[in-house]
């Protein structure tokens, strides 16, 4: 049994309140049989981050079983590929034991800087093995109460292992007193990313027929985006006559009206769907869905990603384009993703624009091999990184898992 740290003592002694979890509780369900791997995120993105690990750790594994916590839920539950997340018990010795009693976890994963460390100590009691990932350069945050001492230390020293994001995260939890040993410096977690599949025979049908032409993608774009795009690359048209635009409608009810405003704008249309296959004179090859988006990232070394220019749609993952090594271009509409796109940004491999202007201009600049290539190998450098950070928590969680059968 851990020594509870002083300021955890003050802490739990101040932050007693009601028993809160009563009308919750009576909903779980029956725990499951066989591990429990409990998944605790401050934030709805770093916990579906989290469950693309799982994905994997699935493949590997067929009997374990998720429970699912974070501080997105406030009260309401929703699912994540088909599991229930709740809101984590509330900061009081009752409920966070029923809790524990209820679900037994044998594994505790939990990601980000808010820290609970009233549930953080008392699930260190239980035994279960207790990992942190994606520690930030950040402040530790704890549930907001008045006159509540900062327990962020105390609850750090409790965790078997710590992934930081950086060295400056890993020297902020050294100062605050967390053993050395505990600490690993690892890139921040990204998605797990499962590259779409391309079929062969099309890809060198494809790269054939377009014999070295340069190509840039628009991907998942909406209606409202097709008029700025067609336009800027009307207009890079005009310094690279080769130029052909791949579309990819986000609706594939939209195809018709994209393939009318291309004739309107004046440009020369192949529409996929309709069996017509780009030629020299097209300028616009307009896919009628995205079945075949595989194909199309590995084709455009250059894409912009829709939803993202216009509209409050928040935008889509760049991800896997940066998986698929393709150079990124996207629109200032991208909240949902903004953690992502910055890592990007950061590393070279994506550009904002904000207009048809910019967007022209991006495009004639970056369309060149060599500057799209190295957009391209920045965004693998974060997407692999990434990985090596997923590769290192599965790999602990999979230890843990191997240990609790061999006592079983």
């Amino acid at each position: 049994m851990p020594r509870k740290p002083f300021s955890l003592t003050a802490y739990l002694a101040l932050a007693r309140g009601r028993d809160r979890l009563d009308a919750l509780s009576q909903t779980w369900p029956k725990r499951p049989t066989g591990p429990v791997l409990w998944l605790h995120s401050d934030t709805r993105t770093r916990l579906e981050t989290l469950m693309t690990l799982v994905t994997r750790l699935r493949m590997q594994r067929d009997d374990v079983s998720l429970v699912l916590t974070s501080d997105s839920a406030k009260g309401e539950s929703y699912t994540l590929d088909g599991v229930t997340v709740g809101p984590p018990p509330a900061e009081t010795p009752t409920d966070i034991q029923r809790f524990l009693s209820h679900w037994r976890p044998d594994i505790l994963v939990w990601a980000g800087n808010g820290l609970r460390p009233a549930l953080i100590f008392e699930a260190s009691r239980t035994g279960l093995h207790m990992l942190l990932a994606d520690a930030a350069d950040a402040p530790w945050r704890q549930p907001s109460k008045r006159m509540i001492p900062d327990a962020s230390a105390g609850a750090l020293g409790l965790f078997h292992c710590i992934f930081a994001q950086d060295k400056r995260a890993a020297q902020r939890m050294r100062r605050l007193g967390v053993l050395e040993s505990k600490i690993e410096v690892a890139s921040p977690l990204e998605p797990e990313v499962f590259p779409l599949a391309s079929h062969d025979g099309l890809h060198e049908e494809l790269t054939a027929a377009l014999a070295g032409r340069p190509v840039w993608l628009a991907a998942g774009l909406l209606s409202s985006e097709v008029d700025s795009i067609l336009r800027a690359h009307r207009r890079a048209c005009r310094l690279a006559h080769r130029l052909l635009l791949v579309i990819v409608p986000q609706d594939a009810d939209d195809e018709p009206v994209m393939a009318e405003l291309c004739h309107e704008i004046g440009l020369r249309l192949a529409r996929w769907d309709h069996g017509e296959m780009p030629d020299e004179n097209t300028q616009v090859l307009l896919a009628g869905d995205d079945t075949e988006l595989g194909l199309w990232y590995r084709i455009a070394p250059l894409s912009f990603l829709g939803g993202s220019l216009v509209g409050k749609t928040g935008g889509q993952s760049p991800m896997m384009a940066a998986a698929l090594g393709s150079a990124i271009l996207y629109g200032p509409n991208v909240g949902q993703h903004l953690d992502a796109y910055s890592r990007l940004v950061a590393a070279g491999a994506a550009r904002i624009v904000k207009d048809m202007d910019s967007l022209s201009a991006a495009v004639s600049h970056l369309i060149a091999p060599d500057r799209a290539a190295a957009m391209a190998h920045a965004g693998w450098s974060v997407v692999s990184a990434g990985a090596e950070t997923a590769d290192l928590v599965l790999d602990q969680v999979n230890e843990w898992l191997d240990a609790i059968e061999e006592q079983a």
